[in-house]
């Protein structure tokens, strides 16, 4: 399946909320989410379009699969 091209900063936050994670902070463009259990903290820039190698690096960190990022959004 192919990495969405059209995703906000916004929308990915959105989705990472559904999968248990918290918004700790935001500094600028740059907003910080966490998770408690699996222990995970991933950066996600405020940007109204993520480019394809920074959405597969934050998928990488949070341990989701493009399907499962597809399911929660």
């Amino acid at each position: 399946m192919k990495l969405p091209t059209d995703l906000s900063g916004q929308d990915l936050v959105k989705a990472l909320r559904r999968a248990n994670f918290l918004v700790a902070r935001q500094r600028g463009s740059h907003i910080i989410l966490r998770r408690e259990h699996p222990r995970a903290r991933v950066v996600v820039p405020d940007h109204k379009a993520i480019r394809p190698g920074t959405l597969k690096q934050i998928l990488n960190e949070t341990g989701l699969t493009i399907e499962d990022l597809i399911t929660l959004l």
